[in-house]
């Protein structure tokens, strides 16, 4: 069978199973995963493998835009402290944590290679977390706080595991390079996104009579900012995000509303057979990981291992949430101008953005993406046994935590 033909029935099949879960009012994004996992089981199915250019270049550019493009920017703007401290300060706590479970739980994991598993898996999912929230009627704050933390986290994990990794190749870590490094990183990115707005926004005051040509713009230029920002060796997904929300504030202005809806009818579509692709390539992970532990007993001591790795994540998240809530309130009552009413946390939506760190294809694609080999021509350690931790974490958060939430939002009375 062709990679055509398999194309072609994932996605009649990730279409179906998404009338399912609709009707049996289960999170979509739980199904997928497990059709997903169900397919990769099929003997006569060849292993089909996540190519991470695949997902950076093709997937991530237009699902970022979306996300940062429908995102409340006022609300965004309000609650930009907690955002913040979750997508950078949470991001490297995490990373540590894992490493410290890693380290002292999983055979072989020296330090490098622990902090290198800590950083794939420190940064949640703009995906998941926007797919598995919908339709729970969450208040928009939380969701403009769980959305605005899985857009800008990725790149603050990004550079976590570009310096893991080079301690794993040998190459000395030094803090101020690295913390010189993410500066860089984050403005160049705002920089190109910005840039690449103004240049969007020129180009579509000039052909405003012309919808085609403007959605057709609409469409290309997620792709060509992230292209420009990693030629220029800046946040690719920051330049991005920084587009969608300079695009949505412009958009009433520049953007007609009868062709805002069909601009919007055309990105649903698009969004919806991205969204669903991701989750079933998430799936199909595991049988294709699975074949490269050859042992079984070791296979089951790395499904503890990753059960393990998931609680401290979760536990990590919590204590920084409510840390959070805790120290906005106090600002509030000194009269920190910043800290506004509107940003403060009650106890029922630190809860929910506790539970909802959902861990998604980033994860996975960072994780597949890892060196074969070492600068030494020799393998990189410990690669199989990071990939099927990894990709079990992620299991375990979509399906575990996304199959909880619900409840825990009915049960909140949110």
């Amino acid at each position: 069978m062709s990679n055509y033909s398999i194309v072609l029935i994932i996605l009649a099949i990730m279409i179906g199973l998404s009338a399912v879960a609709d009707r049996i009012k289960l999170p979509y994004p739980v199904l997928l995963v497990g059709g997903g996992i169900a397919i990769g089981f099929i003997p006569w199915l060849p292993n089909i493998s996540l190519d991470p250019e695949i997902v950076f270049l093709v997937f991530l550019p237009p699902l970022l835009f979306e996300a940062a493009f429908n995102i409340s920017f006022a609300e965004f703007k309000t609650n930009i402290n907690t955002i913040g401290t979750l997508a950078i300060s949470l991001v490297f706590f995490t990373t540590v944590g894992i490493a410290v479970v890693a380290h002292y739980m999983v055979p072989g994991m020296t330090w490098p290679l622990s902090f290198v598993l800590g950083a794939i898996l420190s940064a949640t999912d703009s995906v998941a977390a926007t797919s598995i929230t919908k339709g729970l009627h969450l208040p928009h704050k939380t969701i403009t706080i769980l959305e605005g933390e899985s857009l800008v986290n990725d790149a603050s994990a990004l550079v976590a595991y570009r310096f893991a990794v080079a301690a794993v190749t040998g190459t000395a870590f030094v803090i101020w390079k690295a913390s010189f490094q993410f500066v860089i990183l984050m403005v160049g990115g705002l920089l190109v996104g910005y840039v690449m707005a103004k240049i969007l926004t020129f180009i579509l005051d000039r052909v405003k009579q012309n919808h085609l040509v403007i959605i057709s713009f609409m469409l290309l230029q997620p792709f060509i900012t992230y292209l420009v920002a990693e030629d220029l060796h800046v946040s690719g997904v920051i330049a991005v995000v920084t587009l969608g929300l300079i695009m949505a504030r412009v958009k009433n202005k520049e953007v007609p509303l009868s062709l805002r809806q069909q601009s919007k009818s055309i990105w649903d579509i698009i969004i919806f057979l991205l969204n669903g692709l991701i989750f079933i390539l998430i799936g199909l992970q595991l049988p294709f990981v699975v074949k490269s532990i050859t042992n079984h007993h070791t296979l089951v001591l790395y499904v503890g291992y990753a059960f393990l790795i998931t609680l401290t994540a979760l536990l990590l998240r919590m204590a920084r949430v409510f840390l959070q809530k805790i120290n906005l309130q106090h600002a509030f009552k000194k009269g920190h101008k910043k800290i506004t009413e509107d940003a403060l946390l009650d106890h029922k939506n630190s809860l929910v953005i506790s539970w909802s760190g959902m861990r998604g294809i980033v994860s996975l694609a960072i994780a597949i993406g890892l060196p074969l080999t070492l600068t030494d021509g020799s393998p990189f350690p410990q690669r199989a046994a990071i990939i099927f931790i990894s990709v079990m974490v992620v299991l375990f958060t979509l399906i575990g935590q996304g199959l909880f939430l619900p409840w825990l939002v009915k049960r909140l009375k949110l």
